[in-house]
């Protein structure tokens, strides 16, 4: 069970930055060369298709390392450094996501079905930040989680 648990936890990692990592290295550069106009729209589909992705690993990740903390370690008392770390800063990468679910994205899906791009487009740029840092904090912590047991 505890091999099933870790599996699907680097999985739903794995989605998680490698996505924000596509959408800000990648996606964002391409379609910056676009008008706001199609730009922001273009990123409205893309959010509808990956944020469910995103939810799925906000719900997956601390399911899944509840479990290997209370089944390998016995609990929070004999957790190594690097586990403590990634608790915590899973924790906050979720509360940024919680944030952007609840505030720019859905100012920006609002403003995107009344067909306010400007305002669309300020709202996809706090997006940007949000998901930039999440990006970091996420490439820095897989990291620590994956050499973590060697330190």
């Amino acid at each position: 069970m505890i091999t099933v648990a870790l599996g699907l936890h680097l999985l739903a990692a794995l989605v998680w930055v490698g996505g924000m990592f596509f959408a800000i290295m990648v996606l964002r550069l391409a379609a910056g060369e676009l008008e706001p106009a199609i730009r922001a729209p273009l990123w409205g589909r893309v959010f509808a298709k990956f944020f469910p992705w995103v939810w799925m690993a906000v719900i997956l990740l601390p399911l899944t390392g509840y479990l290997m903390i209370f089944g390998v370690w016995g609990g929070f008392a004999g957790l190594p450094v690097h586990i403590h770390l990634m608790h915590g800063v899973g924790l906050l990468m979720i509360a940024i996501y919680l944030h952007l679910w609840f505030a720019p994205y859905k100012r920006f899906r609002n403003a995107l079905a009344a067909g306010d791009i400007p305002t669309a487009g300020a709202n996809l740029n706090q997006i940007r930040v949000l998901v930039t840092i999440n990006l970091v904090i996420g490439l820095a912590i897989s990291v620590v989680g994956s050499t973590g047991r060697y330190w």
